[in-house]
């Protein structure tokens, strides 16, 4: 069995999946099981009242999970697949837990052949989080993984910069990462 498949098997029984984006390791659970992102607030000792982003494949996946308007559009289409993460009003859909309350839901399209792989095969988005103890450095290499999980998918060293978190109804970035000036240079525009 190949290990997409072995980790989509994963998946389907709310374990835990590190895999690699274009940016650093992910820590990856059905999206939709409450079980699952428990599991992953667990394993990073991450306080339930910061939201967790999810990964999708497609842009069908993020209009399923988040209300995105005609300028929030633009955005995307520039910027994802990439190492970009975007916030949006997410839809009933999304579990609450996911959101920390705040009704709002991170959302990352990686261009990693192996996530896109990952999401494609188990055909619905997964959590992305960083695959670390929470405040802890983020993952660039399978042995800077420290929390608990069931799969790992190797893909030897990531460029090990996270992605860079936009609010796309404020338009203001929540974190600096990857391609960060680009991001600033296409606000100052928008």
């Amino acid at each position: 069995m190949d290990r997409i498949r072995e980790a989509v098997q994963v998946l389907q029984h709310d374990g835990l999946v590190i895999y690699p984006t274009e940016t650093i390791y992910g820590l990856g659970a059905d999206a939709f099981s409450e079980e699952a992102i428990l599991k992953v607030y667990a394993a990073k000792r991450r306080p339930l009242s910061q939201p967790i982003s999810i990964a999708v494949s497609s842009p069908d996946m993020i209009a399923a999970v988040a209300r995105v308007s005609a300028s929030a559009r633009q955005f995307i289409n520039r910027f994802l697949p990439g190492p970009v993460t975007v916030v949006l009003p997410a839809r009933d859909s999304v579990p609450p837990v996911l959101t920390g309350g705040t009704g709002m839901i991170g959302i990352r399209f990686p261009s990693h052949p192996l996530a896109i792989q990952l999401i494609d095969c188990f055909d619905c988005p997964i959590t992305s989080t960083s695959a670390n103890i929470h405040g802890a450095r983020d993952p660039a290499s399978p042995g800077e993984c420290h929390v608990p999980h069931d799969f790992l998918i190797d893909a030897g060293r990531l460029p090990g910069v996270p992605s860079t978190v936009v609010d796309l109804v404020s338009r203001i970035i929540l974190r600096r990462g990857a391609q960060v000036s680009e991001v600033e240079e296409f606000l100052s525009t928008w």
